[in-house]
């Protein structure tokens, strides 16, 4: 089995930069894959009328992508046991957001690391955050 395991993880480490290029059909079919109907996620004109330049992306999508980043890291045997994000300013499409993670903690007694993540487009901090993630012993892969 592929990927990381706890032994191998040193605090400070940093995680490759990925860029997810923010497109409308990401945003749209992100939305509704959620089940969020919300207008301000695929209805330009209504998200407009409510006070925003266009469309933007929902927090489902956003927590998604984040767990998407770190367990593309950790490996298939990680398992996600928390994760925490604040958004701030919002993902529209023709963007990019660069999600970007340091591990910051790592607990010996059930092989746990933390990372603190960080989504920014061209706006800003898009999402900041901590997941926690419990990664396999050395001998177990």
């Amino acid at each position: 089995m592929n990927g990381r395991t706890y032994e191998e993880v040193a605090t400070g480490e940093e995680l490759p930069a990925l860029p997810i290029p923010l497109t409308r059909t990401l945003i749209v079919a992100t939305a509704i894959a959620s089940r969020d109907y919300q207008d301000v996620h695929h209805d330009p004109g209504l998200a407009v009328e409510r006070g925003s330049t266009d469309i933007f992306m929902n927090i489902l999508t956003t927590n998604g992508l984040v767990d998407r980043y770190v367990t593309e890291w950790a490996g298939p045997a990680a398992v996600v046991t928390a994760i925490k994000i604040r958004l701030g300013v919002p993902n529209y499409p023709g963007d990019t957001m660069t999600l970007t993670g340091t591990v910051t903690a790592k607990h010996d007694e059930d092989r746990r690391v933390e990372i603190a993540v960080r989504g920014e487009n061209g706006l800003g901090a898009h999402v900041t955050g901590t997941v926690a993630v419990r990664l396999a012993a050395k001998d177990a892969t």
